[in-house]
């Protein structure tokens, strides 16, 4: 299925694998048209805007023919609700798409925008704010519960056109138009997630600036005073000449500024402890709102690793039960494990043997490359290296000296050993069962008091060998026991 969003800056086509909780896109493809440019000071889409944005449509209807798409669905937002000459617009837009348009509403807008960051955060909590070309919509999301939002005349195209291209006027444009918005009553540390090309660039100069160690945008966190002095930055000196400009497109560069401007008052005056950037919104939003009520509450981050190891292990049904196999050791080592570490445990599981394929010598990098850089939803960024680095230590062993410094940056202590721990129980569970099915629950491993005890039913005794023993050795040392292996009576 497909979607095609013509905003107010861009018009945008993704082509999606399926409708799932975690949707894959296939395709992915924008036209910078800037059809909210002067919408604000002549109510008028302009001429060259449209035709621009018309041939982007016309090719979007050839492409989603090519790929073989069924579903198409299509929205406009606020350059075209707002505009004089925006059903002329749509009409003409229509035919070039060869589908129905919504024109949805702000409150629309800004409920899509939530729903997308539901879809694509574990447990949400805090407001969501999706800044457009002509629009910023501010909602509230706690969990599966939305609040009321609000939209407000605050994108980047439409500040820089009511004032006259004046960062300076467009800042009490700002702070007046926020002044009453009641999202931001409730943000106060929490946080602020952040939605849009606008802030996905400003963001992207951060972390390049930074020399930030994972090129991933979804999850990316920024404190709130760090936002502030990034943002006083960027609002003082002219694009072009700060560092690393590079990384940002050079239709995007005179918008930062202002989404800068947006941004820094939103955390003037709402007080969240953190930003991150979601690269989720209204399409995504759209697509989890056909979902059914009991997928929408299903874990996004195992369903898309469930997706993964269906596609790129060996035996799937494997990955499944090393889930209640080393459930059952943490459970008898008496590990202390908060719910957080028991999700990305149970992720890391069905993601074990993903690099398979790869020549020995590469499958730890090959594992933790895939892993660090894959399209996941429902992770931070320090989870997703614990992801990595657990799949990494499986393949090559337990040994910190061999894992990249900048990875180990996004890591707590206590994240390293406990992928460690579970690397080399992983170590262990490869070695008994060659990645095959129906192994693990008839050979289970458990602390036994001062000891570590691996069981093997009387048919696959013969698995014992110095090589399983060395590997038993190594988790044994990691949890404070001593190894054994026995044969079941």
């Amino acid at each position: 299925m497909a979607i095609v969003d013509i905003g107010s800056n861009s018009v945008r086509l993704v082509a999606y694998e399926g409708l799932t909780r975690a949707p894959t896109p296939i395709f992915n493809e924008k036209v910078l048209c800037g059809l909210g440019r002067s919408v604000t000071t002549t109510r008028r889409l302009r001429d060259d805007a449209v035709e621009k944005a018309l041939r982007a449509l016309a090719r979007f209807r050839v492409l989603c023919g090519l790929m073989r798409v069924g579903s198409i669905h299509v929205l406009a937002t606020a350059a075209a609700r707002d505009a004089e000459n925006g059903p002329d617009f749509i009409a003409r837009a229509e035919a070039a798409i060869g589908q129905p348009i919504e024109v949805i509403s702000g409150g629309r807008e800004a409920q899509l925008s939530a729903l997308g960051v539901m879809s694509g955060f574990h447990d949400p909590d805090g407001v969501v704010g999706d800044m457009g070309g002509g629009s910023l919509e501010l909602i509230d999301v706690r969990g599966f519960e939305l609040g009321k939002g609000v939209s407000l005349p605050l994108g980047g195209l439409a500040l820089q056109d009511a004032t006259g291209g004046s960062i300076r006027k467009a800042a009490k444009v700002v702070r007046e138009a926020l002044r009453k918005a009641e999202p931001l009553e409730h943000l106060k540390g929490r946080t602020f997630y952040a939605v849009g090309g606008t802030w996905r660039a400003l963001a992207r100069l951060h972390m390049t600036q930074k020399g930030y160690p994972l090129h991933v945008m979804h999850g990316y966190t920024i404190s709130s005073k760090d936002v502030t002095d990034f943002a006083k930055i960027v609002e003082r000196v002219d694009a072009d000449t700060l560092e690393s400009i590079e990384a940002v497109s050079a239709a995007r560069r005179p918008l930062l500024g202002y989404g800068a401007l947006v941004l820094e008052e939103i955390i003037r005056k709402g007080k969240p402890k953190k930003v991150v950037i979601s690269a989720q919104g209204v399409r995504e939003g759209l697509l989890y709102e056909k979902l059914s009520h009991e997928e929408r509450r299903t874990d996004p981050l195992l369903s898309a690793a469930r997706e993964l190891n269906l596609l790129r292990s060996r035996a799937p049904r494997h990955g499944e039960e090393l889930i209640g196999w080393t459930d059952k050791l943490v459970a008898s080592l008496h590990l202390v494990e908060t719910a957080e570490e028991r999700r990305l445990r149970h992720a890391a599981c069905l993601l074990a043997d993903i690099g398979w394929r790869a020549h020995p010598d590469y499958r730890g990098e090959q594992g933790l490359n895939i892993i660090a850089h894959a399209a996941f939803v429902g992770v931070d960024h320090p989870g997703r290296a614990f992801l990595a680095l657990s799949v990494f230590f499986r393949h090559v062993g337990l040994s910190v000296d061999d894992i990249s410094p900048r990875i180990r940056e996004l890591v707590t202590t206590r994240m390293i050993d406990r992928a460690r721990i579970l690397g080399g129980a992983m170590r262990v569970a490869y070695l008994v069962s060659a990645s095959m099915p129906g192994v693990l629950p008839r050979a289970q491993i458990a602390g036994q008091g001062s000891k570590l005890v691996l069981t093997l039913p009387p048919d696959l005794a013969a698995l014992a060998s110095d090589r399983l023993f060395n590997r038993m050795k190594q988790l044994a040392r990691l949890v404070g026991r001593e190894p054994v292996i026995q044969t079941a009576k």
